[in-house]
């Protein structure tokens, strides 16, 4: 293919990125510590403004009754719109669709999965078979051409084996022996004769959690994950042992692993409590460093009084893997909103999630689980919106855009709108 540039800009979209990184993270960093208080200094150093912080609900009401009526109309025809393709979107949530929002007005959405997608497999304590399938697998299936996959590779050695065997079977174009930082930047920037990946999945320890959060925005990511979470849900008829075991599993991740209890069984609490040190005394020597460490710096048993109680203690953690372990396990399951995956009744248990039973263990921590999910088909698929309209439409819809860009203050934006109403013989 052969290209010509007309005209080319001598600046990209990242041209000040390490700029104003450094500005916004010395703002964040001074408002961490200052507050409130920070932030009404910064408001009348930036916006020259010392007034009120939280709008009044009287202010409301006052502009509600002073704003001119053409101008609440045309706000109004924009919400009406807004809210109704929202309201399509929701109704068709996960497919395609085309809805007329008013006459001549077609919007609607498609459904297009990224074209590359970097899947990190972690390999340094333990080599993660599991997070192989749940990456690899889910973004087969979402409709992902291009799958690579990178682990941290042994000396001599390379990727283990059984992560070489599942990241094939799972459908992975491409697996490099590669871990670490290194690993994100090369799928990130398409190195080793790869495309750049255009989003990267998987969980990792704090160096790759911390590439990905950096990179993000020349690349997507799934989430922040890591370090691995478990919180335990659990009345008086639960069975300390299942729970103690529980608690164990997921501290054997690493040293930083959380483990917390909520329960309203004080008993319970302490037999827990008596309980999992003997257990981790008894795993081999890795599993037992790890646990120890993380159940004596990051373990937490918290008492509470009621099941609502516990719900809200669990809602404000927001833990990456819940189980549930209590006699009213549906109540919980309606009341519970936040965490990454939900293990209801002691049947189930975390680990079964993790390795095969079907729902993804790639999941949210350190609170994320309060405005994401866990990886599924749907990261790696974009949401597109598209629109069409007839001429005729143009008469209302023309006309209220340029009105609202000029209350904006935003003429470049208006005058689009006014030469389509002219050339289609309407007026403003």
């Amino acid at each position: 293919m052969t290209i010509t540039y007309l005209k080319k800009s001598p600046k990209t979209s990242s041209t000040d990125d390490t700029k104003t990184r450094e500005i916004v993270e010395n703002i964040l960093k001074d408002i961490e510590k200052t507050k409130e208080e920070g932030c009404k200094q910064l408001g009348k150093k930036f916006d020259n403004y010392e007034g009120e912080i939280v709008v009044s609900k009287e202010k409301i009401e006052e502009i509600k009754k002073n704003l001119d009526q053409k101008t609440k109309d045309d706000i109004q025809f924009s919400h009406e719109r807004v809210r109704k393709f929202a309201e399509a979107q929701l109704k068709n949530y996960g497919q395609d669709f085309e809805v007329e929002l008013s006459e001549g007005l077609f919007a609607g959405q498609k459904l297009i999965p990224v074209n590359t997608a970097g899947c990190y497999v972690p390999a340094g304590r333990y080599a993660h078979i599991a997070s192989a399938v749940m990456s690899v697998t889910t973004a087969k299936v979402a409709g992902v051409k291009n799958i690579i996959v990178c682990s941290s590779p042994k000396p001599n050695i390379g990727v283990h084996p059984s992560i070489i065997y599942t990241a094939d079977l799972c459908g992975a174009d491409v697996i490099m022996n590669l871990g670490g930082v290194q690993a994100i930047a090369a799928m990130t920037n398409g190195l080793f004769g790869n495309a750049p990946a255009d989003i990267l999945v998987g969980p990792g320890n704090q160096f790759v959690a911390e590439a990905k959060r950096i990179l993000f925005g020349k690349v997507g990511i799934d989430l922040f994950a890591g370090p691995t979470e478990i919180a335990v849900i659990a009345d008086e008829t639960a069975d300390s042992e299942m729970v103690a075991f529980d608690l164990v599993g997921q501290a054997e991740h690493g040293y930083n692993s959380p483990a917390w209890l909520f329960t309203t069984s004080k008993k319970l609490a302490e037999e827990v409590i008596k309980r999992v040190p003997e257990l981790i005394a008894d795993l081999p020597d890795l599993p037992r460093e790890n646990a120890g460490a993380a159940w004596k710096d990051y373990g937490e048993v918290i008492l509470c009084e009621t099941d609502e109680e516990m719900a809200t203690i669990s809602d404000e953690y927001a833990p990456e893997h819940l189980e549930v372990q209590t006699k009213n396990l549906q109540w919980f399951h309606d009341r519970l909103k936040n965490y990454g995956s939900l293990f209801i009744g002691e049947e189930t248990t975390v680990a079964y999630g993790d390795k095969c039973s079907g729902t993804n263990h790639i999941l949210p921590t350190k609170g994320a689980g309060r405005y994401t999910g866990g990886l599924f088909v749907g990261k790696f698929i974009k949401t597109l919106s598209f629109q069409r309209m007839t001429k005729e439409s143009t008469k209302e819809v023309g006309a209220a855009a340029a009105r609202i860009s000029r209350y904006e203050g935003m003429e470049a934006h208006a005058r689009t709108g006014d030469v389509r109403l002219r050339k289609y013989g309407f007026s403003n």
